[in-house]
């Protein structure tokens, strides 16, 4: 693909038209989302964890899951990756997305799907990203263990928004049924559930400290391989989880 030749006013233009952006991109010099509330995001999440992933993709496969304005996409794309696949549930944040991956002269192949739907893409990639999407979630351990079967062929990504404790509790591999006093240890995984709106989300709907994060991937088959940033865990895929076919999961829940 080659970068379209658009003037700054083109650009600034269509950057209106598309609405409201989360991302802030730089798109040859227009700010998709100059006022963003967290800063010049998400590149500054990004400048904390770039150098936990490769810089050369080349020969690679890369899924980026939530995939928004296509920040992650396009940074994966210009390491070289030989195919990145972005996919949301936003038609918004889609048109945008590629719009963003034009301007930039990348070829990213965006999709409409949930990460429940993933099964529908046929591969699995060796690197995935699945930033920002947990706690937005009905359903976020099914979500991990449909990545899990159908979605990371090596590398996962994970970030999540976290609360409470940054501790991780020694904890045991089983407990008695009297057993009360663990429950009130801070360290101990707790996810917290969100009826209303957080930051005035409603779909904001649990939030996990950071042992319950590493718990859950662990459960869901990945072994947490580096912590670079304080919502960021590089995992790897084993073959151990101790769940049943996500299949399975996925069909009780639309029953």
């Amino acid at each position: 693909m080659q970068n379209v030749t658009l003037s700054t006013d083109q650009i600034r233009r269509r950057v209106q038209e598309l609405g409201n952006w989360f991302h802030n991109l730089d798109l040859h010099g227009v700010q998709t989302a100059p006022d963003h509330f967290l800063g010049d995001y998400p590149n500054t999440k990004w400048q904390r964890f770039a150098d936990a992933l490769p810089q050369d993709l080349r020969g690679q496969t890369v899924l980026d899951v939530g995939c928004n304005a296509g920040f992650y996409s396009i940074q994966m794309k210009q390491r070289g990756a030989d195919r990145v696949v972005g996919v949301d549930t936003n038609d918004a944040y889609l048109a945008q997305a590629r719009f963003a991956a034009e301007v930039n002269g990348v070829e990213i192949e965006f999709r409409h799907l949930s990460v429940y739907q993933l099964d529908q893409l046929e591969q699995k990639f060796d690197l995935v990203l699945f930033l920002g999407v947990l706690y937005h979630l009905r359903h976020p351990l099914l979500a991990l263990d449909i990545l899990h079967e159908h979605a990371v062929k090596d590398v996962l990504v994970m970030q999540s928004m976290l609360r409470g404790s940054e501790s991780v509790a020694d904890v045991k591999d089983d407990y008695e049924f009297w057993e009360q006093e663990i429950f009130f240890d801070s360290d101990f995984p707790q996810m917290y559930f969100v009826e209303q709106r957080f930051s005035g989300d409603p779909t904001n709907w649990w939030i996990p400290n950071r042992a319950c994060m590493e718990a859950m991937l662990r459960s869901a088959g990945f072994e947490i391989v580096a912590h670079p940033e304080a919502e960021v865990f590089v995992c790897r895929r084993t073959d151990h989880t101790g769940v049943i076919n996500p299949a399975d999961e996925l069909k009780e829940i639309q029953q």
